[in-house]
């Protein structure tokens, strides 16, 4: 049986798994949960779907102290915009007086096996991110809900179980770059059609940018979600030619709903699994290490793949 644990201490992030089936056993739950954190002058904080939250609000009391915030406002539609939401958050209530943020939320997976994979790096990405973080992160997963593999994906990324019988540390729970590497790389379909543009040896960034700019203009997607990839894949050669070997070669390709952009090199690879959920360099930009970062705001998904002959970065947006 795993073994129940003390009280944590406020200075570091506490990332918990409350696993339910119904409205009673999330309440069950939750507001002791966050009642504990208000007695304790601490931060409590709902970021959950409008039913739930409603439902915990009016078990405790709605107690004015309590901050609710939509989810949409944290769990954004790219994973590491919903990093800097939360870390946001933690540094307005530690202004205010907040001694800990206590947050119970409820993330949006998205309707696609493709939406769930990034959201399942991202709770495993919270582990390092948030480490030094006096947050204390109460996620709550609906089997009634939630598809088989995002439940067993919670069960692999939270270190600890919230249940009847106390917090327990999760048997099941495994090391978060270790976690990271054994996901799979999702096949896309497209690749295995003719791209639109195939550059072989990319050398001259200007040449580049005008040939993509073309190929981008004549799908008739959103404009500024093809203006979004167009900077990402100006990034992401960059850093191929910059920090990857030769050659550099780059595939396009569009489908009814999406854009899909493959660079690769021939370099040395690259084993770090957290890459792009931060700016490489923490706070100072100017130092730059941003690119991977701002891919991955930039694009839907962001697949890195070391193959063992280079690196390779595959980016997908859709048109609409």
């Amino acid at each position: 049986m795993p073994a129940t644990t003390t009280e944590p201490t406020p200075d570091r992030h506490v990332h918990e798994l409350l696993v339910h089936d119904s409205p009673d056993q999330l309440l069950a739950g939750a507001v002791p949960f966050l009642q504990a954190g208000l007695d304790a002058g601490e931060s409590a904080v709902i970021a959950t779907g409008d039913d739930s939250g409603e439902l915990i609000l009016e078990a405790l009391g709605h107690d004015e102290r309590v901050v609710v915030i939509p989810r949409s406002e944290v769990y954004r539609i790219r994973t590491p915009t919903a990093l800097t939401a939360v870390r946001r958050l933690v540094a307005q209530q530690l202004a205010a007086g907040s001694t800990r943020v206590r947050v119970l939320g409820e993330t949006d997976f998205g309707r696609t096996p493709r939406d769930w994979l990034e959201w399942q790096r991202y709770e495993a990405v919270v582990n390092e991110a948030f480490r030094p973080l006096p947050l204390w992160g109460l996620c709550a997963y609906d089997t009634a809900v939630l598809p088989d593999q995002v439940i067993a994906a919670g069960l692999q990324t939270h270190p600890f179980l919230h249940t009847a019988a106390g917090r327990l540390e999760n048997p099941d729970y495994v090391d978060p770059a270790g976690y990271l590497r054994s996901l799979p790389v999702p096949d896309e379909p497209l690749e295995g059609t003719a791209p639109l543009l195939r550059v072989d040896d990319v050398r001259e960034f200007s040449g580049l940018r005008r040939a993509v700019a073309r190929v981008l203009a004549d799908l008739g997607g959103d404009p500024d979600l093809l203006e979004d990839l167009h900077l990402a894949i100006d990034e992401m050669s960059s850093n191929a030619v910059r920090h990857g070997g030769p050659p550099v070669t780059l595939r396009l390709w569009a489908g009814a709903d999406r854009v899909v952009c493959r660079i690769s090199d021939g370099g040395t690879g690259m084993d770090e699994p957290f890459a792009g959920y931060g700016p490489a360099h923490g706070e100072d930009l100017s130092r730059g290490g941003m690119g991977l970062w701002l891919a991955r705001q930039l694009c839907d998904h962001v697949d890195v793949i070391d193959d063992g002959a280079g690196l390779t970065v595959r980016l997908t947006t859709s048109l609409h």
